[in-house]
């Protein structure tokens, strides 16, 4: 953002009016208008007296490319899970933004949610989380871009695990309802806030979603053809156990009767019944 825009962005967060941060600063509410339209410069000594109306520090209004790259944005995730073991969950570390959004987008949704109310969860000021972040959509499609890149590589991962086209349908689901228990909350998000997307955002982010549905059709068709399966309507038995498997997020507890590996492996049996599998227990999961 530039700094007229930081500007405007502060004030509009601080609840101010024009003309208050002009009495404030000792000038006109044309000037400040000018300022933040872009039509007159903002020099170091008005810049501090702006930051002092509103209550923040002139640092964080600043913007040009000197600026950026000494604050430079975050990463959507400070420590990347390894891309190996796809069962195992360690704890995501995410900027405190992003953890803020997260908790304000389960607790009140995306349209409920403020950025004051995401930068006092996350101990920052307004134009500290504008700084890295342009606004809400913004953090919207950082969270999915996190949930899409994990499920993305541990779908794939537990696909090629498998030895037959039934025990690829299996590990599938089982990485699906492990994703969809242990990352409830960013999974939440991402069955909630699809509607919440706006523009190319929302299309690539529905072709990448598209993409792991075709990764589970693909294996459900190759069972067919090989005599594995007797569904006779294997397109919507693959929609049905994805739908399944990412509504676990609105009612599945850590602290409930079963823990994600237990719900992960009922999953996949429910997935292989449903698919009405042929000679069934050669492939069970116990």
């Amino acid at each position: 953002m530039s700094v007229n825009e930081m500007v405007r962005a502060a004030r509009t967060e601080a609840g101010l009016s024009v003309r208050e941060v002009a009495r404030r600063v000792g000038v006109s509410a044309a000037t400040i208008s000018a300022i933040e339209n872009g039509r007159t410069g903002v020099s170091v000594d008005r810049l501090r007296a702006l930051a002092d109306a509103l209550g923040t520090d002139a640092t964080l209004l600043l913007d040009p490319p000197m600026q950026r790259a000494r604050v430079s944005r975050p990463g959507p995730l400070e420590t990347p899970p390894a891309q190996g073991d796809w069962r195992s969950f360690p704890e995501l570390t995410i900027d405190p933004v992003l953890a803020a959004a997260v908790a304000c987008f389960v607790e009140t949704g995306y349209h409920g949610a403020t950025m004051r109310g995401l930068a006092e969860r996350a101990g920052m000021s307004v134009p500290g989380v504008y700084h890295h972040y342009r606004d809400k959509q913004d953090l919207l499609v950082r969270l999915f871009d996190i949930t899409m890149d994990e499920l993305h590589w541990r779908v794939t991962a537990a696909r090629d695990e498998g030895e037959t086209s039934v025990e690829r349908i299996a590990s599938i689901v089982e990485a699906l309802a492990l994703y969809h228990t242990h990352r409830r909350e960013l999974a939440f998000i991402g069955a909630s806030e699809m509607r919440s997307l706006v523009g190319a955002d929302r299309i690539r982010i529905t072709e990448s979603r598209n993409a792991i549905q075709y990764v589970l059709d693909e294996q459900i068709d190759a069972a067919v053809a090989e005599g594995h399966l007797r569904t006779a309507h294997a397109r919507n038995a693959g929609r049905a156990i994805a739908t399944m498997c990412t509504s676990l997020c609105q009612w599945f507890r850590m602290d409930g009767p079963s823990s994600p590996e237990e719900i992960a492996t009922e999953y996949a049996n429910f997935a292989l019944d449903l698919l009405q599998q042929a000679a069934r227990e050669s492939f069970r999961r116990s």
